[in-house]
């Protein structure tokens, strides 16, 4: 078994072999942890082929047990788990899937296999992070829209008309802010603000990025700036200043 990645790294489909399937018996349990607000979804179980079509699909599947075969997370019902990565522990013999759920987890119409309520833990977190998770909900939601492209949807049908309109909308609710920030009080600008982040979602979805990606190249900005700001180290006095 030759280990390619270390604990904490994102798998890919060739690091299926280096994992201790032969320990736990042909499955690995796999613990489901929402990519946003942290909150553990549920416990399953992946075989190698499960957790190569988990990878390949970038939606969970797991091994049935009861079964004895492959089922996607959400076939029947739809409320599927779309993965952002998939992590093995360090006795290569654990999976932990970080995914975004499109809808209820459990079969029993909650949040989570564990219920709807957070733990104390992450409910003392704080709103301010629970806020901006929801970025994540919306862009999700957007993507079902277009998914689903349900009659009546403005998000359907403004991303029917491609890239170069919604772009044009970014344009226009961009405008809208700036004039807002001159001339308006703060909850006009509030208002346009959030009109302006919902349509640039929907642009990124119609180019197929994620926010996640924006997200990425802003903490990227802020490690090399950080670089930069950093003082140089201190010189040795020269000869004759001691």
């Amino acid at each position: 078994m030759t280990q390619t990645t270390g604990p904490g790294t994102p798998l890919d489909p060739a690091d299926v072999a280096s994992l201790d399937f032969d320990k736990t018996g042909g499955l690995l349990p796999a613990i489901v942890q929402h990519a946003q607000n942290g909150a553990v979804l549920m416990l399953g179980y992946m075989s190698r082929e499960a957790l190569r079509e988990t990878l390949a699909r970038r939606r969970v599947v797991f091994f049935s047990r009861s079964r004895q075969r492959l089922w996607e997370k959400g076939e029947t019902s739809g409320h599927t788990l779309r993965v952002t990565a998939i992590r093995a522990d360090c006795d290569r013999d654990t999976l932990l899937v970080t995914a975004l759920p499109a809808g209820p987890v459990c079969h029993l119409g909650t949040a989570t296999c564990f219920g709807d309520e957070p733990p104390a833990a992450a409910a003392s977190a704080g709103t301010v992070a629970e806020r901006l998770a929801f970025l994540g909900t919306l862009e999700e939601v957007i993507a079902r829209r277009v998914a689903d492209r349900p009659e009546g949807s403005y998000t359907a049908r403004l991303h029917a008309q491609g890239p170069k309109r919604i772009a044009q909308k970014v344009g226009e609710e961009g405008l809208e802010v700036a004039l807002a920030a001159v001339t308006e009080a703060d909850d006009k600008v509030i208002a346009e603000s959030a009109d302006l982040l919902y349509h640039l979602l929907l642009l990124l979805e119609s180019r197929g990025l994620r926010l996640e990606q924006v997200v990425a190249e802003l903490e990227s900005r802020h490690a090399k700036s950080r670089q930069t700001q950093s003082p140089p180290p201190a010189r040795p006095p020269a000869r004759g200043d001691d």
